[in-house]
């Protein structure tokens, strides 16, 4: 009974940690007339680390392996995607 209890306790605790770096983005209409479907990205921060799309991640809805460079990379070192320029 209690290792029932302890597996449930993770599946929720899991289940919640992943559904708060999910957010929901609606379909819309793009200025030049392209639409784009609704569908689920990570939650905003400060880096691009956690992104579905960087190296070392997998999109959960789609299994596609991400291929941008991470933060650590380089290349992009000093980068910082939010920074008012």
């Amino acid at each position: 009974m209690k290792r029932l209890m302890l597996v449930a306790a993770l599946l929720f605790t899991t289940t919640a940690v992943n559904a708060q770096q999910r957010v929901h983005v609606d379909g819309y209409t793009r200025s030049n007339g392209t639409y784009v479907p609704p569908h689920n990205r990570t939650a905003p921060d400060t880096t691009r680390n956690d992104n579905w799309s960087t190296r070392g991640n997998t999109n959960p809805d789609t299994g596609v392996n991400g291929t941008k460079p991470r933060d650590e990379d380089s290349r992009y070192r000093g980068y910082n995607p939010y920074k008012p320029r």
